[in-house]
C-alpha cells in the first residue's frame, strides 16, 4: 500500500496562501486517484479537494474558487494550493488515496479511500 506524508502546513494571516504537499511511497501515486480532506476541532472530518484519472477535479463549496489540487506522477507527490485563507479554513489537512478501480468510485467520501496520511495542521489566524 502506498504511505502517505503530507506538510507545508502552518500559521498564517487571514487572505494569506498555503501550498501543501503529499508525498507518495510504497506505490504508484498514477494508479490512485487522490484527495485531500480537513477536520476542524470538534467536526467531522470533510471533502476538500480531489484528482481524479484524467485529469478532473473536484473541489468541495467552501474552497471553489480559492484551493487548487495538482499532481506531479512523475515527483508522486499531490498538492493543494490555498489562496485567500480564512480563519474557517482552519483544521488538520489529510492526504489520501483511492485505488483505481474499474468503476466508479465517490471522490468525497472518506470510506472510499484506501490510504491516508498523518495530517498537517493549517492554522489561519483573524
Amino acid at each position: 500500500q502506498v504511505q502517505l506524508v503530507e506538510s507545508g502546513g502552518g500559521l498564517v494571516q487571514a487572505g494569506g496562501s498555503l501550498r501543501l504537499s503529499c508525498a507518495a511511497s510504497g506505490g504508484i501515486l498514477s494508479s490512485y486517484d487522490m484527495g485531500w480532506f480537513r477536520q476542524a476541532p470538534g467536526k467531522e472530518r470533510e471533502f476538500v479537494a480531489a484528482f481524479k484519472s484524467g485529469g478532473i477535479t473536484h473541489y468541495g463549496n467552501s474552497v471553489k474558487g480559492r484551493f487548487t489540487i495538482s499532481r506531479d506522477n512523475a515527483k508522486n507527490t499531490v498538492y493543494l494550493q490555498m489562496n485567500s485563507l480564512k480563519p474557517e479554513d482552519t483544521a488538520v489537512y489529510y492526504c489520501a488515496a483511492q485505488v483505481i478501480r474499474g468503476y466508479y468510485r465517490e471522490y468525497g467520501r472518506k470510506a472510499e479511500y484506501e490510504n491516508w496520511g498523518q495530517g498537517t495542521q493549517v492554522t489561519v489566524s483573524s
